[in-house]
């Protein structure tokens, strides 16, 4: 069964999505943790930063250019924004599928939870 992110890749499953290419998907997350909340996945299944390899150096990079792409989208590119990937269960990594959270549109609490 694919999972949830890759069911959202391929239009099994809706989602708001916003930016598209060759290598990434970008949506809104479903229960948003900031007024501005959006998700950034590979198209590719990827579990997680442990499964990135030399071949995918393209979609690392293409994952880190759409952060700069979807803050400007949402409008939060001036005032700024917090980008996180959670790795593993220590990371409290919830879906095994490669993703960045982009949060913004009000000033984020301090620390890194």
């Amino acid at each position: 069964m694919k999972c949830i992110f890759c069911q959202i890749v391929s239009g099994e499953m809706s989602g708001d999505i916003l930016l598209r290419n060759e290598h990434i998907c970008a949506f809104r997350d479903i229960h948003p943790a900031a007024p501005k909340h959006v998700l950034i996945v590979p198209n590719k299944h990827i579990a997680s930063t442990e499964e990135l390899s030399n071949n995918d150096r393209d979609v690392a990079a293409e994952l880190l250019l759409a952060v700069k792409e979807v803050s400007k989208l949402e409008g939060i590119s001036e005032t700024g924004y917090r980008i996180i990937s959670n790795c593993g269960s220590h990371g409290r990594q919830e879906v095994k599928h490669l993703h960045i959270h982009v949060l913004g549109g009000a000033p984020m609490r301090n620390g890194l939870g």
